[in-house]
């Protein structure tokens, strides 16, 4: 089931009517079954892979809490890795290392004869098993007491606003909640409505439409003019951002309505003036669980500065894996790595200098590295979309074709017009958000909302391409 199809339409208007009826234990056991209900609507036997994650974090939770002995904490640590991550490898990953070995061998002179499978990847299993995985941890630290309600703890799992593509709520953020009453408050419903029409507008009317470019563009790279290439590379990276943003957008806001909070997202990450900082505002519960779980643990940036590089890119090359069984997304990693690497290396030095000594000024500077980021993030991001080396091998040629550069040669122009008209009206709201904070003004003054509410309405039904099309991040 998806956010933007019919049929979630009615199953949250039914929900939302029971949830707001039931109090106690049985509002936790309709968000426990809706939940399940929500993802079994796709494939009900998936259901399985969540049901034994939650029963083996939630025992190895409170074995762990109970024993003193480091040894045994530690196998049971192991014993929910291998389980999470063995789901993982085996669903996302078998096929790609079986492919990735058998050409290995074929390059070396050998005729492999290995079996490969036909895996349907369950929707979401790099989400949840990234924040069940992030519970255990937690524990085995002694950051975390355990969740002994097992209720609780599968809600936890399952609850289904984020349970398909985040944000990757933490125990520590979300277990707590459940200790509040969550009766019906009308300014949670206003500010969650808010939060949930501007996940609907970024997705619905912004990033399906341009998807018909990009979805040309990619597919056949080599009949489309540079201009029309360089119009799609752009317009994918507004529509990876505002597919991605806007489902978490929805997820909050839905989350807000009910009573419970999730961390911030998205943090208009292309005004990012460094890599570093573009990090600390993309997928910004995936960036820190990274940075908390794996680059830390490596080390971080405590022995030095070539144990720091060897850190940054060891975790955004996992990074890159966990979107997908793909060797682009492996080098999508490798690029931010060095993008991070170079940032300490050259651009921090460069920085301070254009600054001091060629006195260059600030907004002037900051200009110019907001541009370079975004730059080299969509070089990258022509990667992520490409399925395969060739495929980004040809988009960067068509780029460099200039006699084919020209606006007279970009078809769907009608389309192009309408999508970077909405995406320059998204970036003019997201920075007049910065001072004026829009949602507090819609609790503060009742006209502004129900105007900003109504205008956004009227964008979605207006504009809107309604295909019920999936969100990207689905696939990983």
């Amino acid at each position: 089931m998806i956010f933007n199809s019919y049929v979630f339409l009615k199953f949250i208007a039914v929900f939302s009517v029971l949830y707001f009826a039931l109090k106690g234990r049985p509002r936790l056991w309709l968000m426990f079954i809706a939940s399940y209900f929500f993802y079994g609507w796709w494939d009900w036997r998936f259901l399985s892979l969540i049901i034994i994650s939650t029963a083996v974090d939630y025992t190895v939770g409170i074995k762990m809490h109970e024993t003193e002995d480091r040894k045994v904490r530690k196998q049971l640590l192991w014993v929910s890795m291998v389980v999470n991550l063995g789901f993982l490898a085996f669903f996302k990953y078998f096929n790609f290392f079986i492919d990735t070995f058998a050409g290995i061998a074929e390059q070396l002179g050998f005729q492999p004869h290995l079996p490969t499978l036909n895996i349907i990847l369950p929707m979401g299993i790099s989400f949840y098993t990234f924040q069940t995985m992030s519970y255990t941890i937690d524990v085995y630290r002694r950051q975390l007491k355990p969740e002994y309600d097992w209720l609780k703890f599968a809600t936890f799992v399952s609850f289904f606003p984020q349970l398909v593509a985040g944000p990757i709520v933490r125990a520590s953020d979300f277990l707590p909640q459940f200790q509040k009453s969550h009766d019906f408050d009308w300014d949670r419903l206003i500010t969650g409505m808010g939060r949930v029409l501007w996940g609907f507008f970024k997705k619905v009317a912004i990033a399906d439409s341009v998807a018909t470019i990009v979805d040309q563009v990619w597919a056949t790279p080599e009949i489309h003019s540079a201009s029309y290439v360089f119009v799609g590379v752009i317009l994918y990276s507004f529509q990876i951002y505002l597919d991605f943003s806007g489902y978490s957008d929805i997820a909050i806001g839905l989350a807000r309505i009910f009573g419970f909070d999730f961390p911030e997202n998205f943090r208009t990450p292309y005004f990012s003036k460094g890599f570093s900082e573009f990090w600390r505002r993309w997928h910004v519960s995936l960036s820190s669980w990274l940075r908390d779980y794996l680059y830390i643990p490596l080390g971080g940036n405590r022995h030095g500065k070539f144990n720091t590089y060897r850190n940054l890119m060891l975790t955004m090359l996992l990074g890159g894996l966990w979107h997908g069984a793909n060797w682009t997304f492996v080098f999508w990693g490798f690029l931010h790595g060095m993008y991070l690497i170079l940032e300490r290396f050259v651009g921090i030095p460069l920085s301070r200098f254009m600054k001091t000594q060629v006195k260059v000024p600030a907004g002037i500077w900051a200009g110019v590295s907001i541009l370079t980021v975004y730059t080299l993030t969509n070089v990258a991001w022509v990667f992520f979309r490409s399925q395969d080396f060739h495929t980004a091998t040809v988009i960067f040629q068509r780029l460099m074709d200039w006699k084919t550069f020209s606006f007279a040669l970009v078809p769907n122009k009608f389309l192009i017009v309408k999508g970077f008209f909405l995406i320059f009206l998204l970036l003019g709201v997201e920075i007049a958000n910065f001072r004026y904070h829009f949602i507090g003004m819609a609790l503060r003054k009742p006209a502004f909302g129900a105007v900003s509410y109504a205008t956004l309405i009227w964008l979605i039904a207006l504009f809107g391409t309604f295909g019920a099309s999936a969100f990207i991040y689905f696939q990983f």
